[in-house]
């Protein structure tokens, strides 16, 4: 027998052959991963405590977050968040008592991909629903204190919420983004997100626009979840360089945090609040020096990330000042647009976007937020993704929405187009495919 016939297959390669034979989108029912964990044993309710998190922007930052700030406090946090920006070890944090959690070791992965897959043996099911009962088995194996669950795709019907009870659910800010699968009006959209409170829940809202608020009040009061909400029942503000946080039981002045931009302010606040009522349920300390060390501790990749180093950025000129984040609706480019133009104030240099997007997106929304702030833009074909919109059309778009713009056939001729002449500032941006495609050739994977 050959090395390559003896050797267990990684998790990508079992990933990769589950795909051949399931879909890779989503199919919003809950009734096929139901099933799947029963077969396994229905690992969801032999979970650790579970924070449950919905939203359209700002659910990756507000779990970095809540993440760090749990694990200054002592805490084993899992964590299961999507999508992956370059491997699907990303998706599965294991926690680790007393320390920082870990991405899942690949052969503990392939395993349990390899379980759920037999488990399943061959039944119609989405790719997802398998990679969701994969995290509900790791976290029901490994001991940890508490679990953060990332909603994939809207809510009500997402392949996370199977669970009968969390502890603590949170909805951060729900903008237009999936319309088929969701709907075309915010109300739907925050409708569907509200589908993850649970009855008796504490439930932390996140800054939303009027509409989506009373939807989500509205379907909260229908569980009598006790809500805390940004703006009404905790707010944070920059002041002095420092960040103040109130609450309804505490004003706290504490460190900035790490995670740069204004939204970031209000993200690092639905996860102070969210930490706070889950201490304060589990009789868990939580002190300003945990908040600090949590708040200047948190890393999300893709989101405003400032690329210093690696093997695309140290081929460009020194001159070249180069920002990545995956923000891919009008809600997301708006944050985007807006602390660019904040930096544009303290360090001013011409800003070319380059860009890439699927065809599920709004282009036309998400370009007017640059109208007044990019110089140009450099449009470049998604490579991980069949949905990938064709650089030439793309460009087309940008100028439609008044962007002067030229198509590169690649990430890596689109940077060498950029004039390195003089001091300059580069936004890669438009879809988190991109920015794992960013990551990836550039060696700085997210860890």
């Amino acid at each position: 027998m050959s090395i390559q016939e003896t050797s267990p297959l990684t998790a990508a390669q079992r990933i990769d052959e589950l795909m051949k034979i399931h879909p890779k989108g989503f199919d919003l029912s809950l009734g096929r991963i139901k099933q799947l964990l029963h077969k396994l044993g229905d690992p969801q309710d032999r979970l650790p405590p579970i924070i449950h998190f919905a939203g359209t922007n700002g659910k990756g930052s507000t779990i970095a977050f809540t993440r760090t700030i749990l694990e200054a406090a002592g805490l084993a946090v899992h964590v299961d968040t999507s999508p992956h920006l370059v491997s699907w070890h990303e998706r599965y944090r294991l926690g680790v008592k007393g320390g920082a959690g870990k991405l899942v070791d690949d052969a503990v992965l392939s395993e349990t991909i390899d379980r759920v897959a037999q488990a399943n043996d061959g039944q119609p099911i989405t790719v997802y629903e398998v990679l969701t009962a994969v995290a509900f088995l790791l976290f029901s194996e490994w001991p940890a204190d508490v679990c953060l669950i990332e909603v994939g795709l809207g809510g009500r019907f997402d392949s996370t919420n199977v669970m009968e009870k969390t502890d603590v659910t949170v909805i951060t800010p729900v903008s237009i983004d999936h319309e088929a699968y969701l709907g075309d009006t915010l109300a739907k959209i925050a409708f569907e997100k509200a589908g993850i409170i649970k009855q008796d829940t504490p439930l932390v809202i996140g800054p939303q626009e009027d509409e989506a608020l009373n939807v989500i009040i509205r379907q909260a009061a229908r569980n009598r979840a006790r809500t805390s909400i940004s703006g009404q029942s905790f707010q944070a503000m920059r002041e002095n360089g420092r960040l103040v946080y109130q609450d309804e039981h505490a004003l706290l002045d504490l460190a900035l945090p790490r995670l740069v931009g204004e939204h970031q302010i209000s993200n690092a606040a639905t996860a102070i609040t969210t930490c706070r009522i889950f201490c304060q349920m589990h009789d868990i300390p939580l002190t300003d020096a945990m908040l600090d060390t949590g708040l200047q501790g948190a890393q999300w990749p893709a989101r405003m990330q400032h690329l210093t180093h690696g093997k695309l950025i140290e081929a460009l000129p020194d001159t070249c000042d180069v920002w990545l984040d995956g923000g891919h609706n009008p809600g997301a480019g708006e944050m985007i647009a807006q602390f660019l133009s904040d930096l544009e104030e303290r360090d001013p240099r011409p800003l070319t976007m380059v860009c890439g997007m699927i065809n599920t997106k709004d282009t036309s929304g998400y370009f007017h937020q640059f109208e007044t702030l990019a110089e140009r833009v450099i449009t470049v074909p998604i490579t991980s993704s069949d949905a990938g919109i064709d650089p030439e059309i793309l460009a087309d778009q940008a100028e439609d929405a008044g962007l002067p713009a030229v198509a590169a056939p690649s990430l890596q001729r689109a940077l060498q187009m950029i004039d390195g002449s003089s001091p300059n500032r580069i936004l890669i941006c438009g879809s988190l495919y991109l920015a794992g495609d960013m990551l990836d050739q550039n060696a700085t994977p997210p860890n």
